[in-house]
C-alpha cells in the first residue's frame, strides 16, 4: 500500500491529531514473568499488552483447543454428531508416558463425541485426543495434517503441529499470538466456552477417570482445581486451557470481562512447582496481573469519528462538479486505551489503495486506510470510504450511454438486416440504372440509323446525288426567290434535324402503349440484359 500523497487529507487529520509527537503518558508495565505473553481486547482485536508473542515454543496441552475446534466445526458441518458413539482405536494411547493426563480410556471403549470434548477440555486426556482424530479425519496423521491446514487459514504464522495432544516432541511449536487466533474462533463455539468454563464434570461411565469427577485445572474459575492452593480464582475470569511441559512451563489461555471490556491472555513459559519448585504457579498470577492493569488502566476511547470527514482525494480522472472524493471514516474507532492518553498521542497514518482514481465512484467505496498508532504501536486500522457519489462528467456519460444502446444485442441484429437488406436493394437499383441506359444508347443509336435512312430516301427522290451539294441549293433550284428569304426556309442540316426530331416522336408514340409499357419489338431484350 501507498502512502497517501495528498496534503488537503493531511491537513485535516493534523488538526484532530498531532502526527509523529512522542507519547505523553509513562503508563507503567504490568510485572510478570512469563516468558511469552499477550492480552487482547477482542471487540476491538487490538493488541494491549505483549511480550515475545511471536517467539515459537512448545505449546503443552494448549495444542488441544485446536483439537477441540476441529470437533466442533466437524459438528457444525454435519460431518459428526455429539451424540455419536466412537469406538478407541488400538493405538489411541500410542505415545503416552505413565504420568501423561488421561481419562483412563482404553481401546475398544466406546463413548460419545460430547463425553471426549470433556475427556480433552477438562481431564486434558491425550488419547481422547487420539480417538477424536481418528474418528474426524481417519487417522491421526491425517488430522495433524487438518490441523496444520486450519491453523494456517486462520493467519498463525508461528505454529506446527505434529501431535493432537501437546505432548513433548521435536518441530512441535506455536506462538503466544498464534494461540490466541486459535482460541479466538474455538471460543465462537457455545459448547467450547460451555466446557471450558465447567469447573467439574463426572461421566456416566464409570471407567472414565476411574469414576471420579473430572476437575478443571484452571484455578482461575475453579476453587477446587488441583493447583489452587492460594487462591487464584478470579471473579471475572472465564475458560480457556491450562497446560504444562518442562519444555513449555506452565501456561495458560484464559479470558476475563468487566465493564464491558473483554480481554483474552496468554501466557507462555511461567514458572511452577515442578519447573522452579516454587509453590506459586506463576501462569495464574501472571494473568490476574494482565487482567488487572487492563482493568486499572484503560478505557474504550472514540480515536475517529465517522461523522468527520478527514479529507479530499486530488482530482478524479473523467469526474464531473468538484472532480474530488470526500474521504471519512467507515466507522467510528473506538479502542481501549491508557485512560490517561490525550490526542496528541495519538498519530494517524492515512494511506490510498491507489494513487489515482477514476470516476465514477460510489458512496462507501474503499479507497484507502487510516491506521492508528501510540507510542509507535498499531492499535486499530479503519478504512477510509467516499463520504458521497463522485458522478462521471457529462459528455462521457452521453458516450457510455450511446456506446451501451448500440451495444445491444437485439439493435446489432436489427442494423445487420438493415445493412445486408439495404445493400442489396441498392446493388440491384444500379443494375436496373445500368440496363435502363444501355437500353437507351441502343434505341438512340437505333433511331439515327433509321433517321440516315429517311435522309437517304429523300436525296434519292429529290435528286440529291452528291453530298457535298447542300440542300439548299437543290431546293430553291428553278423557284423564283425575290419574295423568298432564305434564311426563313433555312438550310438542308436544319431540315435534317427537324426530319429528325417528327421521326423521333413518332417512334416515341409507336413504342409504348396505353398502358404506358415499353411496346419495341424490334430490340433483342438478351441483348440488352448481356
Amino acid at each position: 500500500m501507498k502512502k497517501l500523497k495528498i496534503f488537503p487529507l493531511i491537513l485535516a487529520i493534523c488538526l484532530i491529531f498531532a502526527f509523529g509527537a512522542p507519547a505523553a503518558f509513562a503508563l507503567e508495565e504490568p510485572n510478570i514473568g512469563a516468558q511469552a505473553a499477550v492480552l487482547v481486547d477482542t471487540s476491538t482485536d487490538s493488541i494491549i499488552y505483549s511480550r515475545a508473542m511471536d517467539e515459537q515454543r512448545a505449546p503443552a496441552s494448549l495444542t488441544k483447543i485446536m483439537t477441540a475446534l476441529l470437533a466442533l466445526e466437524a459438528v457444525e458441518k454435519g460431518e459428526a454428531s455429539l451424540d455419536e458413539m466412537i469406538v478407541a482405536q488400538d493405538n489411541c494411547r500410542e505415545g503416552l508416558d505413565e504420568d501423561s493426563s488421561t481419562a483412563g480410556i482404553v481401546p475398544g471403549m466406546s463413548l460419545s463425541l460430547n463425553e471426549l470434548l470433556y475427556c480433552t477440555l477438562l481431564s486434558s486426556a491425550n488419547e481422547a485426543c487420539n480417538i477424536i482424530a481418528a474418528r474426524i479425519d481417519g487417522s491421526v496423521e491425517a488430522f495433524v495434517e487438518h490441523m496444520n491446514q486450519r491453523a494456517a487459514e486462520l493467519g498463525c504464522t508461528n505454529t506446527n503441529f505434529v501431535n493432537t495432544n501437546g505432548l513433548p516432541a521435536e518441530n512441535h511449536y506455536s506462538s503466544a499470538y498464534d494461540l490466541y487466533l486459535i482460541t479466538k474462533e474455538a471460543i465462537k463455539h457455545p459448547l467450547f466456552l460451555e466446557i471450558c468454563d465447567t469447573k467439574s464434570y463426572t461421566s456416566a461411565l464409570p471407567e472414565i477417570n476411574n469414576g471420579k469427577p473430572m476437575e478443571n485445572s484452571n484455578a482461575l474459575i475453579n476453587p477446587n482445581s488441583p493447583y489452587n492452593m492460594n487462591n487464584y480464582v478470579y471473579e471475572h475470569a472465564h475458560g480457556v486451557k491450562t497446560g504444562y511441559t518442562r519444555a513449555a512451563g506452565y501456561c495458560l489461555i484464559s479470558t476475563a470481562q468487566k465493564d464491558g471490556i473483554n480481554l483474552v491472555a496468554v501466557v507462555l513459559g511461567c514458572d511452577g512447582w515442578l519447573n522452579a519448585q516454587i509453590e506459586e504457579y506463576k501462569n495464574f498470577e501472571d494473568s490476574i496481573a494482565l487482567y488487572n492493569w487492563a482493568f486499572d488502566n484503560f478505557e474504550y476511547q472514540t480515536v475517529i469519528n465517522a461523522s468527520q470527514p478527514l479529507g479530499k482525494t486530488n482530482p478524479i480522472e473523467n469526474a464531473a462538479g468538484k472532480g474530488v472524493a470526500i474521504l471519512k471514516p467507515e466507522k467510528n474507532i473506538e479502542l481501549l486505551l491508557p485512560k490517561e492518553l490525550t490526542p496528541e498521542d495519538i498519530e494517524v497514518v492515512p494511506s490510498l489503495n491507489s494513487e489515482t482514481l477514476e470516476a465514477p465512484i460510489a458512496a462507501g467505496t474503499v479507497l484507502g486506510k487510516a491506521k492508528v498508532f501510540i507510542d509507535g504501536k498499531e492499535y486499530g486500522t479503519i478504512n477510509l470510504v467516499a463520504s458521497e457519489d463522485v458522478e462521471l462528467s457529462g459528455g462521457l456519460v452521453f458516450m457510455q450511454k450511446l456506446k451501451a444502446f448500440f451495444s445491444q444485442t437485439w439493435l446489432i441484429v436489427l442494423l445487420s438486416i438493415v445493412i445486408i437488406v439495404g445493400g442489396g436493394f441498392l446493388a440491384l437499383y444500379l443494375h436496373y440504372r445500368h440496363l435502363r441506359n444501355e437500353h437507351i444508347k441502343k434505341r438512340r443509336l437505333m433511331e439515327q440509323r433509321r433517321a440516315e435512312e429517311e435522309r437517304r430516301k429523300w436525296e434519292e427522290e429529290n435528286g440529291v446525288t452528291d453530298p457535298d451539294i447542300s440542300y439548299e441549293d437543290d431546293l430553291y433550284s428553278g423557284m423564283n426567290f425575290s419574295d423568298i428569304n432564305k434564311d426563313d426556309i433555312g438550310s438542308s442540316s436544319e431540315y435534317e434535324e427537324e426530319l429528325m426530331k417528327e421521326y423521333e416522336e413518332e417512334q416515341d408514340f409507336r413504342s409504348y402503349g396505353s398502358d404506358g409499357t415499353d411496346s419495341l419489338s424490334d430490340f433483342d431484350w438478351d441483348d440488352i440484359v448481356k
